[in-house]
């Protein structure tokens, strides 16, 4: 990556694995910490940014999991301490929160929870904040959650993201053309690395 392309890029990290991940729970807004293997992640993903680096600076959500992730990140590439943007943090499930995913999805299907956040208000708050932090801070590393990650991905790219992996990182950037985005967003999006370089499971 040239400093051209970095300056006028962010690259989006999902919070590294907790044991709530392992045991498919929502967690939403409940604050659980990383796991071991989330901690190692992390370190794996700073090891991959610094090969497509240096980045200037590392935000990250105010939920532990998110901080701790943006920390590790922050001292393997001698970065300033992560900067809290409370709009990157995770979805409120509302009732669904600490339930299993399968039994969320056999009451609410699509979690489509009634007193948790909407999905379009969603996507709205996680692309609003992205495309913030791309034009105030372009070269940031930014520290977020699934959920809201999936979704901003969807709306500014304009076409549906995948399930974003814990540990993975995608980079964000204007798009070259009127349809340079995967399906004609305004921004290109593109995962860096693979899922198997990011986990061995």
């Amino acid at each position: 990556m040239t400093t051209d392309t970095r300056a006028s890029s962010i690259v989006i990290v999902r919070h590294g694995e907790t044991d709530w991940n392992i045991g498919r729970r929502i967690q939403g807004r409940t604050d659980i910490a990383l796991n071991e293997r989330g901690r190692a992640q992390a370190g794996e993903i700073a090891e991959l940014l610094h090969g497509e680096g240096p980045w200037r600076r590392v935000v990250t959500s105010p939920l532990g999991r998110a901080a701790e992730t943006a920390r590790i990140i922050a001292d393997r590439l001698a970065l300033p301490p992560a900067e809290v943007v409370a709009d990157v943090i995770e979805r409120d499930f509302g009732s669904a929160e600490g339930m299993l995913v399968a039994d969320a999805n056999a009451q609410w299907p699509g979690l489509d929870v009634p007193d948790a956040e909407g999905l379009s208000a969603l996507a709205e708050r996680g692309s609003a904040a992205f495309e913030r932090i791309l034009r105030d801070a372009p070269g940031a590393i930014v520290v977020a959650h699934g959920a809201l990650i999936r979704s901003a991905l969807t709306a500014l790219g304009g076409a549906p993201a995948p399930r974003i992996l814990n540990g993975e990182a995608w980079l964000m950037e204007p798009a070259a053309g009127p349809h340079a985005g995967a399906g004609g967003g305004r921004f290109a999006i593109r995962r860096l690395g693979t899922p198997a370089e990011q986990h061995d499971f």
